[in-house]
């Protein structure tokens, strides 16, 4: 399969904040890309070097064979680019915004009407032609943001964070729509702070502090996870993260929405043991179980790994 985006060593930098520290990253023709991370991690300043927006400081990256910076005109007619805060016309209906873009990216009039009706059917909005984009629910307006940047049939879209606020009906919708794309070979490199939209992706980097600081298929980071996960249901869910945080057995102890999960090397020895302790400290525990790692857990992980790493570095 071929290469489709490619960085070597990009570095772009803020005053003192390295916002893309020195990325290499190769990304296949015809699969969907997932860039993985928090706010502030530089998804989106990656994203707009990759479209020829932003200038790297150091490095280079490549997009369909394009250099982003010395043949960025030539790039853009390949790529589609919806930032976080797509521009449509709240004023304008549904076709027009439609037949606006078209005219933006200079889709010949020949085939314009006909590229429109494959895009109306193809985002389920041929209902929905005549409202106002103001009138639209959130996951419409991101479909139609998602057409609009579709209109000149492009070979790589690049979506930053596309379903951020949107309810979770509408963004297995948008999915099932990037799936379709993909299957007509489209290359997709979308960040998104998600991580179940996260393991939909073909392959995934986990980007922290501008550093992409794992990078593989989701199956294959999932498997990777060589030790026993447990998932502990308490009665005073901060004491007891504290509590084991100190004790031998215990390898990493985060919270998980409403439990503990608590990273061990044997899970017998931790399952018994935590009760006792537990109880020790009058902490009640409900539940105590060994369950599959998700994603997030990798993630969460990795994440403590590297300033763990970190702080051994600087006290060495």
């Amino acid at each position: 399969m071929d290469e489709a985006i490619r960085t070597s060593m990009l570095t772009k930098r803020f005053g003192d904040i390295t916002a893309v520290n020195g990325m290499d990253l190769s990304v296949k023709k015809g699969t969907i890309f997932g860039l993985v991370g928090p706010d502030g991690a530089g998804k989106t300043t990656t994203i707009r070097i990759l479209c020829g927006i932003l200038l790297p400081d150091e490095g280079e990256a490549f997009v369909g064979g394009y250099n982003t910076v010395a043949q960025a005109e030539q790039l853009k007619e390949y790529i589609g680019y919806m930032p976080q805060r797509f521009s449509l016309y709240g004023d304008l209906t549904v076709m027009e915004n439609l037949e606006f873009y078209a005219e933006i990216y200079q889709v010949p009039r020949r085939v314009r009407r006909e590229r429109i009706k494959e895009l109306l059917a193809f985002s389920d909005l041929a209902a929905h032609v005549g409202k106002l984009a103001d009138q639209l629910s959130g996951g419409m307006k991101q479909k139609l943001a998602l057409s609009c940047n579709l209109i000149h049939t492009p070979e790589y879209l690049f979506l930053d964070e596309p379903t951020t606020g949107v309810d979770p009906v509408a963004r297995r919708e948008f999915w099932k729509i990037l799936f379709g794309l993909k299957n007509q070979g489209t290359t997709i490199f979308v960040s998104t702070p998600y991580m179940d939209e996260a393991e939909r992706c073909d392959e995934v980097g986990l980007m922290y502090n501008g550093d992409i600081i794992r990078l593989d298929k989701p199956e294959n980071m999932i498997k990777g996870f060589e030790r026993e996960l447990l998932s502990v249901s308490v009665d005073n869910i901060f004491k007891a993260r504290d509590y084991a945080g100190e004790l031998p057995y215990v390898e990493d102890v985060y919270i998980y929405g409403e439990e503990l999960h608590i990273i061990v090397s044997d899970f017998n020895y931790a399952r018994d043991r935590l009760a006792l302790d537990f109880g020790d400290k009058n902490i009640k525990t409900f539940d105590i179980k060994k369950i599959s790692p998700s994603l997030e857990d990798v993630f969460i992980t990795s994440v403590r790994e590297m300033k763990k790493d970190m702080e051994v570095r600087r006290g060495a």
